[in-house]
């Protein structure tokens, strides 16, 4: 894998929630790629977050598009709410609803990408009958609904697993790991291939004037154990 495709998503859910504007700000300039903005609702997860209303506020201070988690359930009435407020990147679970096809099919209707996420007990199989309609696959490396938790090393073979999957099916799908990454488990999230990092703590540790300096960090730590697809065993 070339280092160069490497993107780094800042989870705002690390962020100072007084003053997101200015933390979006400040983290766009720092270097990051995505903003990675965490939908919880207190029933999927057992954590409340933000909704459509804070993220249209929020839009107009980064042009860096917005890769927006949801962790609710049931998600489909929300889809076009979320999409007007100014989601780039639509994530989906597909325990949030009856009809994961028909829910992935209506976020691309709203001219968004789509994306569908895998808890750390959630099966690899389930990938195989939507890989046409899916831009994305984020894989939990931590139980869903709160910031901070520890990496769960057990889901790096599932990650070369749909890095194989995503690599033979020859599709522009982008593989995203959320979860405990830090510059002590970057390198082997991208070793197993994954090209988009979710990064919490470790880009907003420190205040603004620390954070460009964590994400060149996390680049860096991604960059001593890159391999190309080829030498990942799944």
């Amino acid at each position: 894998m070339s280092t160069n495709a490497v993107r780094i998503a800042p989870s705002l859910l690390s962020a100072d929630f007084g003053i997101l504007g200015a933390e979006i700000e400040a983290i766009d300039a720092a270097g990051a790629d995505f903003i990675h903005i965490d939908v919880m609702d207190g029933h999927f997860v057992p954590n409340l977050t933000l909704g459509p209303p804070v993220i249209r506020a929020l839009r107009r201070f980064t042009a860096k598009p917005f890769d927006v988690h949801l962790m609710i359930a049931p998600v489909d009435p929300l889809l076009d709410a979320f999409a007007d407020a100014g989601a780039d990147i639509i994530t989906v679970h597909p325990e949030a609803g009856p009809h994961l096809h028909r829910t992935l099919q209506r976020i691309r209707q709203l001219g968004k990408k789509a994306g569908v996420s895998l808890n750390p007990a959630s099966p690899v199989a389930w990938l195989d009958s939507i890989m046409d309609d899916i831009d994305l696959v984020l894989v939990m490396s931590v139980n869903p609904g709160f910031g901070g938790q520890a990496f769960i090393s057990s889901q790096l073979d599932k990650i070369a697993q749909i890095r194989r999957r995503i690599d033979l099916s020859g599709r522009d799908i982008m593989l995203e790991v959320d979860g405990g990454i830090s510059i002590q488990t970057i390198g082997d999230a991208v070793a197993a291939g994954a090209d988009v990092l979710v990064a919490g703590t470790a880009s907003f540790a420190g205040g603004p004037e620390r954070y460009a300096d964590n994400i060149a960090a996390l680049r860096a730590a991604a960059k001593v154990r890159a391999v190309v697809p080829e030498q990942v065993t799944a």
